[in-house]
């Protein structure tokens, strides 16, 4: 029964990984073939042939810039986890600051953050710090309502057996509450990794001098189509393997059962 189990697991995975790998290449073939069959100009729209080439000849351009574009991502994500958290902590824990705190956090969503980047360069310059800042402006929102949520959404029954067992106040949080909301604190940072990448290629749209999303300008500008999509392909590389990193840390974190009776509970709503 076990041993069945297992393999039925192992066929799921497995299935999780052939059929999106097989839709990607059978996209990557009809472009290739129509872009070729249609004989449509390189710089309008290259085949992904074209598109590797300029990938492989232009990878060291792309890695310096792929790091630059990867510490404002990090820095930016990490900031949201440092303010988000306990922001999260604090809307859980007092009713009044969370009537308090939640229009502002909203209102700050519904603000264009093109229209803000403009303001961070003139305050802080065109370092490093205004990209963070945009990364982490966008990033930090998914990060404080999940962890909120997760952390007021749990089972009545858990707490009153907690306190049951004389559990204090300190001790029903951190052995109780805090790993029933792991699942939904990941969930946001997974979203919060993936819009960390958008934050540092607006920042480096307004005002880079490096980095991935100056690169595409760069690009952009002088017509260079094969280079402009070798650049997308790196930063979406770049954020595919920073929300697996995510995913694997929460796999570390929260036990297999949790993760499966999360899993459950999304597909019996």
């Amino acid at each position: 029964m076990e041993g069945s189990r297992a393999q039925r697991e192992r066929h799921a995975r497995l299935r999780n990984i052939l059929y999106p790998f097989a839709v990607v290449i059978g996209l990557l073939v009809v472009w290739e073939v129509g872009t070729r069959v249609l004989g449509v100009p390189l710089f309008l729209l290259p085949p992904p042939s074209a598109i590797s080439v300029s990938f492989i000849a232009n990878s060291s351009l792309l890695l310096f810039h792929g790091w630059i574009t990867t510490a404002e991502i990090l820095l930016g994500f990490a900031l949201s986890i440092v303010i988000g958290i306990p922001l999260a902590l604090a809307i859980f824990l007092w009713p009044a600051f969370s009537r308090s705190i939640l229009p502002l956090l909203v209102s700050s969503q519904a603000m264009p953050k093109v229209a803000v980047a403009p303001l961070f360069l003139v305050w802080f310059g065109f370092g490093l710090l205004p990209k963070v800042l945009i990364a982490f402006l966008i990033a930090f929102f998914p990060v404080v309502i999940n962890t909120a949520v997760g952390l007021a959404s749990i089972e009545p029954e858990k707490i009153y057996l907690a306190r049951s067992m004389g559990f204090g106040a300190t001790a029903t949080f951190f052995k109780i509450r805090l790993p029933n909301a792991l699942p939904a604190i990941f969930g946001g940072l997974k979203i919060s990794i993936t819009l960390a990448v958008v934050g540092a290629v607006v920042g480096e749209f307004v005002g880079g001098d490096a980095g991935l999303g100056y690169l595409l300008m760069v690009a952009n500008g002088s017509m260079d189509t094969q280079l402009l999509f070798a650049g997308i392909v790196a930063l979406t590389v770049l954020g595919v393997a920073l929300f697996l990193l995510i995913e694997f840390a929460e796999r570390l974190a929260i036990p297999r059962h949790i993760i499966a009776g999360d899993k459950g509970t999304r597909d019996a709503v």
